[in-house]
């Protein structure tokens, strides 16, 4: 197996240097990577701008790595090509470990799983996996679980699907299980700090609610679970679509 491995933290996180040597026991991992933090880029490719692509030479848990100049997606779209290149066609696509949950809404605004919908996009299996703390000091539990879902992941080839991992910052012994997760909802008190004249910073902290359903992953985190999800690319409303189809739209 050949394991393409992105993430949006860039290519000196901690995270996809834990998740190269967890994966490089099911197959050759590759790594393309963000050459700088690029979270929260979700799908976003670059179109006007040239990708600069560098080895990097002291990535020991891959068989060869790069950093690049685009972001997360371009990473995958960009890697699978140029690996296509060099021989090596790419079986399954790994985007993480990210430092900070992938949780419910939060997902439209990730690159860590608009990177892995970059590889469903181009018809391969894909996993997103994430720690959700912005500063994690527990890796395992992501690791171990990224792993277990490899096999189930190759049977979604061409399903337009990704599994989405989601573990707890805790040590491995501590953590309470692993549940199958609905994406809730992120709800954020937020605003945009002025620094100067017309110029804002985005801040905020995350809304904590009480009374969330037992089966979504937000609560389920919260809880101690590590969470598995998975996320389809189909953006239509069918239901809106069978209503407007008895709408008069005659020009």
């Amino acid at each position: 197996m050949n394991i393409l491995i992105a993430n949006d933290d860039g290519i000196q996180a901690e995270g996809i240097r834990r998740l190269a040597k967890a994966l490089s026991e099911k197959g050759d991992v590759y790594v393309v990577a963000p050459d700088r933090q690029r979270s929260a880029s979700s799908h976003a490719l670059s179109l006007h701008d040239p990708l600069h692509m560098v080895e990097v030479e002291d990535f020991d848990e891959a068989k060869r790595a790069w950093k690049i100049s685009g972001t997360p997606a371009d990473c995958v779209k960009l890697g699978v090509d140029v690996l296509r290149r060099k021989g090596i066609e790419i079986d399954v696509v790994y985007s993480g470990i990210n430092h900070g949950a992938n949780l419910g809404t939060d997902t439209m605004y990730s690159g860590t799983v608009s990177s892995a919908a970059e590889g469903v996009f181009l018809g391969l299996p894909a996993v997103a996996v994430s720690v959700c703390d912005h500063y994690p000091d527990y890796f395992e539990g992501a690791c171990s679980l990224a792993v277990k879902v490899f096999e189930h992941a190759l049977e979604t080839k061409g399903q337009g699907r990704l599994i989405s991992v989601n573990a707890p910052n805790l040590p491995l012994a501590e953590l309470r299980g692993v549940k199958v997760a609905k994406l809730g909802e992120v709800k954020y008190h937020d605003w945009f700090d002025e620094l100067e004249e017309d110029t804002y910073s985005y801040a905020g902290a995350p809304i904590v609610e009480a009374d969330l359903p037992a089966d979504v992953d937000v609560r389920l985190i919260r809880e101690g679970y590590a969470t598995v999800s998975i996320i389809k690319y189909d953006l239509n409303d069918y239901e809106g679509l069978a209503a407007a189809a008895a709408w008069d739209l005659q020009l």
